[in-house]
């Protein structure tokens, strides 16, 4: 008798206390739960599918966000319909459960979990359900030996590389011909109420936000620019093509660095762009004019942004400008409980680090920084997550030979929940546009704000 999706249903209401919002259907062909809907709506019902009865081993085995993850890139589970709606409705009753800090549940949670006799009882169905096994090995995509201390030069260069040199072709497809790699401005300068032009596409979003940087750093011809986590070569090719300067781009990819050497040699600007493979800590040819770090402080962690703080204070010569592009959590009532989400760590940003901007702000701050603005982009984010996850889908068979049926699933699931994220206000993303003002005190801004030409 086909019932595992039956059973599965009355199990998951029985531990969460609430109706399942989404359909479930089992490896067994059974489905149980909210009805699709019929007519010209049914196509877009979504359904969560249990593949394979190793979904239900990999759960038991590591509950909770890490053995979900597993299983979605495994292909144990699956989403027919749309994937953003299954999100949304499971965020509700799996991680908005959790304290916002992402803690994991305390011994005495973790003891009352255990005494619960409609737990233990749910459990035990589990099990019968599930069948004896083994615990499943990890996905060969998830990150499992980590050496050394967080941070180190060595530590670094590895989890940089195993985001980003996942193949170049990968990259074309999910980020489009821009090869811009961060939030995108969904605006251009002088639109009446936000209003768009039309068409505007992610690429003209991406040179408006890598033009919106230019401006803000006050850049111009025989200036000198070092823009930190360079990717793939787009903000140094702007800054030299668009205001003439001179630019260095470090990465610790070696991948995107042949890529973005040879985008500068295409476009003539060798004598004008120089793209390195080194640690901003290793930067001794200062000072220039400028900095741009976009998307890259994400990496730095907390116990080394001190010193990154610091280090581009020092290659900046007084009354240079740096730009900071980065994402922004939730500020937490208790700092020192924060810990990274797991699917994040062992799957997209190994070592990643996320602060709230209040904190980003202060630590710019106490390097000897001012701060002269701070824009808020969250909203931008989404839309250009949301614009990342149609070239994937639209691309999906090219880009699993390219890369993985795994590593396809992985940037699937991140950039879709990060979109929900950006949108519900989990977390933000900010430029931070700050000075080395020197002692005279005169900053070289202007007055007024938002108009960012030097005075």
């Amino acid at each position: 008798m086909a019932d595992a999706a039956e059973r599965l249903t009355a199990l998951a209401e029985e531990v969460l206390g609430v109706p399942l919002p989404v359909r479930i259907r089992a490896w067994d062909g059974s489905e149980a739960g909210p009805p699709v809907t019929t007519g010209a709506a049914a196509a877009g019902a979504p359904v969560l599918v249990l593949r394979r009865r190793r979904a239900l081993h990999r759960m038991l085995w590591k509950p909770g966000e890490l053995g979900l993850a597993r299983a979605w890139v495994a292909g144990d589970i699956d989403v027919e319909g749309d994937l953003y709606e299954v999100l949304d409705k499971l965020a509700g009753l799996l991680w908005e459960r959790e304290p916002r800090s992402g803690r994991k549940p305390g011994p005495a949670a973790l003891l009352h979990a255990v005494r619960d006799p409609r737990l233990r009882a749910a459990a035990r169905e589990l099990l019968a359900l599930a069948g004896p096994a083994l615990p499943p090995a990890p996905p060969a995509e998830e990150v499992r030996e980590r050496r050394g201390p967080l941070h180190t030069l060595r530590r670094d260069k590895a989890a940089i590389s195993h985001h980003y040199d996942v193949g170049n072709d990968f990259y074309e497809m999910v980020l489009g011909p821009s090869m811009v790699y961060s939030c995108a401005y969904w605006d251009r300068p002088g639109d009446d109420a936000g209003a768009l032009p039309r068409p505007f596409t992610l690429e003209d979003a991406q040179y408006a936000k890598l033009d919106l940087i230019c401006r803000k750093l006050d850049l111009a011809p025989g200036r000198r620019l070092l823009d930190v986590g360079c990717g793939w070569g787009s903000m140094v090719l702007h800054a030299a093509r668009e205001y003439g300067v001179r630019a260095v781009g470090i990465t610790l990819s070696e991948e995107q660095a042949a890529y973005a050497r040879k985008r500068v040699a295409d476009a003539g600007l060798t004598d004008r762009v120089e793209i390195r493979v080194q640690d901003y800590r290793r930067v001794t040819d200062g000072p220039f004019d400028a900095i741009s770090s976009i998307g890259m402080a994400e990496h730095v962690g907390s116990a080394q942004y001190a010193r990154y703080a610091a280090d581009l204070f020092r290659l900046l010569r007084p009354g240079g400008r740096l730009l900071n592009h980065q994402i922004a959590r939730r500020p937490e009532p208790d700092e020192e409980a924060y810990e990274v989400d797991e699917f994040i760590d062992r799957y997209v940003f190994p070592d990643g680090e996320l602060a709230p901007v209040g904190r980003t702000v202060a630590q710019l701050e106490e390097a000897g920084f001012e701060v002269r603005d701070v824009e808020a982009l969250r909203e931008h984010y989404a839309l250009t997550l949301r614009a990342w996850v149609a070239n994937l889908e639209a691309n999906w068979t090219r880009a699993v030979r390219a890369t993985s049926p795994g590593r396809a699933r992985v940037w699937r699931l991140y950039m879709a929940a990060s979109a929900l994220s950006f949108e519900r206000n989990r977390i933000g993303v900010n430029q931070v546009l700050a000075v080395r003002t020197p002692e005279s005190g005169a900053s070289g801004m202007p007055l007024r704000a938002r108009d960012w030409r030097a005075r």
